[in-house]
């Protein structure tokens, strides 16, 4: 099997075991692999690929993350390299992990080299724990209370008065729904995708994505729905919500294809449209 390897590349992928790849791009593995896509081979597909067999699977499939315990499972077999998944996603065609991911797996391989041959111990791959500070969102009192939310609204600045609307209909009225809105409940000077991780894990019941043209081009949007979709593989919880409020010229992502949405650009259907998303909010 030819080494799958990026660009310009000297390392030798096949030489570095998994155990290298770091908390970084194992976040980043499980939001491409944990959801279960339509015509996408999700984590199942990488695990039989490396050899696993039904049982071993299905035995992963219990842990809330099986994509980052993958790697961790690979270490007493003998394809459990770097190189070995780089050449299982070519083989299933997961071009698109390999294109975001290759310069931090290639990083994390050169850093591990680079340690093994100092006489170093190799970096730990084991997640630090996540303590977020004691004020996140407006509604946050230090060691009191840590605000709780209905629903996160993932959306593009340039749809900012769409979500305005949202807050109306949906907090200013008999709904009562508590909303998440990063310009107007999270406090600044904090890293964005970490609150965002934060917000959509730990405090928000429902996830409600806002599909724009805009939207689409956001890295930060894109981040934040893999998030969602990743927490609720194949959407068995129904966490994720997508709203499209206009036209769009682009492409509908592939990763939302499976998902119902809730148009409001239907004429016919817009006097309905308030009240179906409350209620897909709310339960």
């Amino acid at each position: 099997m030819a080494c799958a390897k990026p660009r310009s590349s000297a390392v030798n992928f096949h030489e570095v075991p998994l155990r290298a790849l770091n908390t970084t791009v194992r976040k980043q593995l499980a939001l491409f692999l944990n959801p279960v896509l339509l015509g996408s081979a999700n984590w199942e597909r990488l695990a039989e690929e490396l050899g696993f067999d039904y049982l071993h699977i299905r035995n992963m499939d219990r842990c809330p993350d099986p994509t980052w315990k993958l790697p961790d499972d690979c270490t007493s077999r003998d394809n459990s390299t770097v190189g070995a998944l780089l050449d299982a996603l070519l083989k299933l065609e997961r071009h698109d992990v390999i294109t975001d991911l290759q310069a931090a797996i290639e990083q994390d391989c050169v850093r591990f080299l680079a340690e093994k041959k100092s006489g170093r111990p190799p970096p730990r791959s084991e997640p630090r724990p996540f303590e977020p500070p004691d004020c996140v969102t407006m509604l946050d009192v230090p060691e009191v209370y840590v605000g709780k939310f209905d629903a996160f609204v993932c959306y593009c600045y340039a749809d900012i008065d769409f979500v305005k609307e949202m807050i109306q209909h949906l907090e200013r009225s008999s709904y009562s729904l508590k909303l998440c809105v990063m310009d107007r409940d999270v406090l600044p000077g904090q890293c964005v995708y970490t609150i965002s991780s934060e917000l959509i894990e730990n405090r928000c019941n429902k996830i409600v994505v806002i599909i724009s043209d805009d939207f689409l081009e956001s890295s930060e949007c894109d981040f934040q729905t893999k998030l969602a979709l990743s927490i609720a593989p194949g959407a068995r919880s129904r966490r994720l919500i997508p709203v499209k409020y206009k036209a769009i010229s682009k492409t509908y992502p592939g990763i939302l294809r499976h998902i119902t949405m809730s148009d409001y650009t239907k004429i016919s259907t817009k006097e309905w449209f308030w009240d179906r998303l409350a209620k897909a909010i709310k339960y």
